[in-house]
Order: C-alpha cells, then sequence, then structure tokens
C-alpha cells in the first residue's frame, strides 16, 4: 500500500520526465510490399513476411530485429514461425529512414521441432503452437527471449532454439471449469488470458536481470463481463535467470472499448517503461477506417502493488490498499498524428512494433514504430483463405478492396488495377531528446561482449571499431 501523496509525486515526476504532449517527433515513413519475401526456403506463401509484431534494437550488435507472428490462416495453417533480421539506412542527422532490407531469417524450435501457427490441438497442451508477439535480445547472453498469444514466455537461442520457458502463474492460465483450454473463447473459458490478446508486450531491463510480459488485455477473471472487457490488465515481471515470476502489476487502459489494448512494451530503465495502447481502427484486413487511436504512454513501476493472485475490477479503483503502476496521462507519442501519402494519409490499424533506435548526431535518439499487416490475408468461415488487394487512391478503400484466392491474383472478387496493392508494412521514424526520454539507460552487455562504439547507424557507412569491454 502506498500513500496518496507517493502517488501524485510520482506522476508529477513521471510527467516532468516526459516532457510535453508528444515528445517525439515525427521524421517520415516508409511503407515496404505486402509481397515481401524472407529469406527462408519454401513458396512465395510460406516466405511472405508478416512484418513487424514486434521491433527490436540491439545497439551492442548494431541490429535491427522484427517479429512475425503465426502466419496467415488465423491458427489454421502449418506456419513456422520466425523473426527476422533486417538492415535500415538511418541518416544519423536527421534519423530519416530508408532502404529496408530482410539480411537473416530465423525460425523458432523446440527440441529440434518447428514452432507453427497452429492452433493448440489438443486445447489442453501448447504442443508446437505458437503466436509470437513480443521480442527482445536479452544483454547478459544476447540470447532471444519472446512472448506469444497461445501462452508462452521464454528464451531461445540465437538459432531459435527454447532453451527456458518462464513459469506463469495461475492468474493468466486458461482454463475452462477449471480444465486447462488454450482454444475455449469466454464464455466457456473462465480465467486466464483472452484467446488473440495473450502477451502482446515485452521489455527487457537493461541489465538483463528482469523481463517484462504485458497481457493486451485483462485475463477473463479481470472484469469480462458479456463481451466487455475490463480496464485493467497485467504486466508480469519475471528473473530472467531463473525463469520465475517476480510480480504481477496491474495497468489501466484509456477505455476498453474499439477493441482497445496494448501492443508493444518498452523499457527505458529497470522501472520506467513505454507502452503502446491502440484500438483496433485504422487501415488493416477487416478494420474500420473511423477514429483510429494509437498512442504511446509512459508509465513507472515503482510503487505498484503485486497483483498476483488478485482479481482485477472492470471499471473503477483497484481494491483498497492495491495500487496499479503509474501512468503519465500526458501522451508521450501519437501514432495518428503523422500518416503516408502511400497509404492515402489515412492510419494503419496495427501499430505492434515499437524500439528505441540508435543516438543521433546531435544527442537525440531515433524511435522507430512499426505494423503488423496481418500477411494481408483474411479467411470466411470455413477457413478458405483469400489475399486482400487495395487501392489506397480511392477515398475509401475498403468499399473497392478486392479479395483474391491465397497467393494468386487470380479467382478475384473483381477486377485487379496497377493502383491494388497488399496492404504493406508501414515504418515510422521519430526522434526524441535524452531529456524528454528522461532516466533512458540502454541495455547493458556482460563484461566481455563485444560492442559497437561510435555511430551505430546501419548503411552509412560510418566508422565503427570493436573494443572488449573490461
Amino acid at each position: 500500500m502506498h500513500t496518496t501523496l507517493t502517488r501524485y509525486s510520482l506522476i508529477a515526476l513521471l510527467a516532468a520526465g516526459a516532457g510535453a504532449a508528444h515528445a517525439a517527433s515525427f521524421v517520415n515513413g516508409i511503407t515496404i510490399p505486402g509481397d515481401t519475401l524472407d529469406l527462408s526456403s519454401g513458396s512465395a506463401t510460406e516466405r511472405r513476411v508478416g512484418f513487424f509484431s514486434d521491433l527490436y534494437f540491439d545497439p551492442h550488435r548494431n541490429e535491427w530485429w522484427g517479429l512475425s507472428d503465426r502466419g496467415p490462416g488465423g491458427g489454421t495453417l502449418n506456419y513456422e514461425t520466425r523473426v527476422q533480421r533486417f538492415t535500415l539506412d538511418i541518416d544519423h542527422v536527421t534519423g530519416a529512414i530508408g532502404n529496408f532490407q530482410i539480411a537473416q531469417t530465423i525460425k523458432f524450435t523446440d527440441g529440434g521441432n518447428a514452432l507453427n501457427g497452429l492452433a493448440p490441438s489438443p486445447s489442453s497442451a501448447l504442443g508446437n503452437a505458437f503466436d509470437p508477439e513480443g521480442f527482445v535480445i536479452n544483454p547478459k547472453n544476447g540470447n532471444f527471449i519472446v512472448s506469444d498469444e497461445y501462452g508462452r514466455v521464454g528464451e531461445f537461442s540465437r538459432d531459435g532454439e527454447l532453451v527456458k520457458p518462464y513459469a506463469l502463474p495461475d492468474d493468466v492460465i486458461p482454463k475452462a471449469g477449471g480444465d486447462v483450454n488454450y482454444t475455449a473463447t469466454p464464455p466457456t473459458l473462465t480465467q486466464g488470458r483472452e484467446p488473440n490478446r495473450g502477451f502482446e508486450g515485452l521489455a527487457v531491463s537493461p541489465d538483463g536481470n528482469f523481463a517484462y510480459a504485458m497481457l493486451q488485455n485483462g485475463a477473463i477473471q479481470d472484469g469480462w463481463n458479456g463481451g466487455t472487457r475490463g480496464v485493467y490488465t497485467r504486466i508480469l515481471k519475471f528473473d530472467t535467470a531463473t525463469g520465475d515470476l517476480v510480480a504481477q502489476y496491474a495497468y489501466k487502459l484509456e477505455s476498453s472499448g474499439q477493441g482497445r489494448g496494448i501492443s508493444a512494451l518498452v523499457a527505458l530503465n529497470d522501472h520506467e517503461l513505454l507502452v503502446l495502447e491502440r484500438n483496433n481502427r485504422g487501415i488493416g484486413v477487416g478494420a474500420t477506417l473511423a477514429s483510429p487511436d494509437k498512442n504511446v504512454y509512459r508509465i513507472d513501476l515503482n510503487g505498484a502493488d503485486d497483483v498476483t493472485g488478485v482479481a482485477l475490477p472492470a471499471t473503477g479503483a483497484l481494491p483498497t490498499g492495491v495500487d496499479a503502476v503509474v501512468k503519465n496521462p500526458t501522451k508521450f507519442l501519437d501514432l495518428d498524428a503523422n500518416t503516408l501519402a502511400e497509404l492515402g494519409n489515412k492510419s494503419p490499424e496495427k501499430w505492434e512494433g515499437l524500439a528505441i533506435g540508435p543516438r543521433l548526431a546531435n544527442g537525440d535518439f531515433m524511435l522507430l514504430a512499426g505494423t503488423d499487416n496481418d500477411y494481408s490475408v483474411t479467411q470466411n468461415g470455413t477457413g478458405t483463405q483469400f489475399d486482400v488487394w487495395f487501392n489506397f487512391a480511392e477515398a475509401d478503400p475498403f468499399a473497392t478492396a478486392i479479395q483474391c484466392a491465397f497467393g494468386s491474383t487470380t479467382a478475384c472478387s473483381g477486377t485487379l488495377t496497377a493502383n491494388h496493392q497488399l496492404l504493406p508494412g508501414v515504418l515510422h521514424s521519430y526522434r526524441v531528446s535524452a531529456a524528454e526520454l528522461g532516466n533512458y539507460v540502454a541495455p547493458v552487455p556482460v563484461p566481455g561482449a563485444l560492442v559497437l562504439f561510435g555511430s551505430a547507424v546501419a548503411g552509412l557507412g560510418m566508422r565503427r571499431r570493436r573494443l572488449p569491454l573490461a
């Protein structure tokens, strides 16, 4: 339990540290064709990039990573899940980006078996089902830490093999009538994470000691009622050395309407984080254009109480003596404030990736945001897959969208024109001053690790040197 004075003081400190509204300023954005292929083997449909369910920049290896989710098909296709290492040209003065290129494709495995996007079967066991949504690199050992929608958080080797599953508390394990069930939906599902609203956000502390996984929305027992979700969700803190849970914290969304939830989590230091919160409106496969709302907020875990074993209310205050994380009410970034002509100046629906990039020449930091495009694929009630083609020159691209057989430009619902394209991936570059980030600490590698000193900017021919830490 914490005093009101303490809570108000934390809010004031957060507001001071984050600066004015929209602390990050837009530099530029790029679109990446929806038919872009990764570097794996297989057919074009097997290799299509789903883009950015999460983004991560590793400053010590000067590497960008973009996470794809369970693939097209909504859990009906045997898609081998993967992460892409990519390169990006960055102007070290302005922060402008260009020339996205995939440099490496790594597939996730467990015991040598591919982790795939198929829904769990039987429903009582995860098996090889995997729907990755959160990605960071553990600075202590260089391993990947990944969170997913079905119910996993774990550490993977650099070649994608699961080496350490993290232990999840009962609060988030999905159950129906007391039995574990990974595919049931409410009201049959009576507790745990809601399907397709699992661990969307993932962050790691600068020293690598802790990982933070965040549910897109609260667990079923956290106020779910007849299709209406509660306004609180959960941040889980794990000890990376053991994989054990340390604590859970309550986070209050701006509202629970319009499919609202969180999509990304970024650590600023060992207790302050950025949270990307959005609704399901905007340019997307099957989305609605009206009133998109995608914002980044700054939060502080200091002073928040452990809510492990505590059911969170649908609305209103938490139980007496229980405090949520402190959330600065001032937006750190409004992702809808800037749009691209290539998308008809309309906001994408699924902003899901957020990462702090390299430091620029004047001391500012580059901030990168990215979208998930769902592979530009939809499906009908029987599970048949269709590509969705958009004409962004139209006032309402949804009204003129055309569906074709998956991976084909035949068997279409209309006539494709030169203006039609699969939904692209989108990257936005922002710049933010060190003062606006406030108390930011970059990931710290273990002693003896190789580090890139100087400019961490790819594609510019900047001189760098490799030195071991003492």
